[in-house]
This record gives C-alpha cells, sequence and structure tokens, in this order.
C-alpha cells in the first residue's frame, strides 16, 4: 500500500511530536480563513452579477466553511475527551 507524504510543514510537526488533534486543529484553522475569504469573494461576486452561477459558488464556499467549522469543533470535543481520559487513568 502506498503512504501520501504530508506537507512539508505538517511533516515538522509531527516530527517535533505534535498530537495529531492538535495538527488538524491548527490546519482547519487555515482552511477555515481559506474559506471565509474565497466567500467574501464569491458574495462580493454575486452581488456584482446576480448569476446564478454566481450564487451557486457562493453556496459551495458557505458548505465548505460549515463543514470545517464542524470538523473544527470535532478537534476541540475529542481533544478534552482525551486529556480527560489521562487524568482519569493516571489517578
Amino acid at each position: 500500500m502506498e503512504t501520501t507524504q504530508l506537507a512539508p510543514h505538517l511533516q515538522k510537526l509531527i516530527d517535533l511530536g505534535e498530537s495529531g488533534t492538535d495538527i488538524l486543529h491548527g490546519e482547519l484553522k487555515n482552511l477555515m480563513l481559506y474559506a471565509e475569504e474565497q466567500l467574501t469573494l464569491a458574495q462580493e461576486q454575486e452581488d456584482r452579477t446576480e448569476e446564478a452561477i454566481d450564487s451557486m459558488e457562493r453556496k459551495y464556499w458557505e458548505g465548505v466553511l460549515d463543514t470545517y467549522g464542524h470538523v473544527y469543533e470535532l478537534t476541540y470535543q475529542l481533544a478534552f475527551a482525551i486529556s480527560d481520559r489521562r487524568k482519569l487513568t493516571n489517578q
């Protein structure tokens, strides 16, 4: 089975010992920022043209941003659940 190469900045975080949930959390922040920028551009384009295709582009970026937000929230829940489990097992 072939493995996929991580982006160099992500591999560096792995090499430094960062947890997967922390890495995912940070990467989602970056993806959310990009999606917000794209949503703003799509909204501006839709406002200028009032074309249906531009409305679809805006809807797409709204969906992407919502999805990233849900996964971002999940990373918080996982981090706290893992922390709670560690506290219980170390007592």
